[in-house]
């Protein structure tokens, strides 16, 4: 049988705050995007069926798995990947909080944590307990037990308000 040729598509994005154009195949993942072509390797793949959460990015400023999302889907979209969090050399609040209160163990999962805690506390900055667990509810870890996660966005919700 001989191989047919891939269609490729031309998309225009923003990651991270900076412009990407591309040409991509029309079943290009975009996890594999993300880590094969830019080489954003913080985005994991994890269960392949968007149950894990360690895919999670921000499109648009909202929680997407993707793993379940095609690159050509980003075309036209602002993403924000975990290497978007930190300015430089200085962490994001969340990432110093899940390295200072253990919302981290394997690290594995802690990408697409740190991406829908991001989501959570742009929507609420000053969330409970109850509020965290139910928007991180989509994002699965087998090493914490989860208490530390949550302690770990309400320090960074504390940081973030100047507490």
């Amino acid at each position: 049988m001989e191989d047919q040729a891939v269609s490729q598509h031309p998309i225009d994005l923003i990651v991270n705050g900076a412009p990407v154009q591309a040409e991509v195949p029309s079943r290009r993942l975009l996890c594999d995007f993300l880590r094969d072509d830019l080489h954003l390797t913080g985005t994991k793949r994890g269960c392949e069926t968007g149950v894990c959460g360690a895919c999670s990015v921000l499109i648009d400023g909202e929680v997407a798995k993707s793993c379940l999302s095609l690159a050509v889907q980003a075309n036209g979209k602002q993403l924000k990947t975990v290497e978007g969090l930190a300015d430089g050399e200085q962490l994001h609040p969340l990432q110093e909080s899940f390295m200072n209160c253990g919302g981290l163990q394997c690290g594995y999962c802690t990408p697409g944590f740190l991406m829908a805690s991001y989501a959570l506390l742009a929507e609420h900055p000053s969330p409970s307990a109850q509020q965290i667990r139910a928007g991180l509810a989509g994002n699965l870890c087998r090493c914490t037990g989860y208490a530390q996660v949550v302690e770990s966005v309400v320090a960074a919700a504390e940081k973030m308000r100047g507490n």
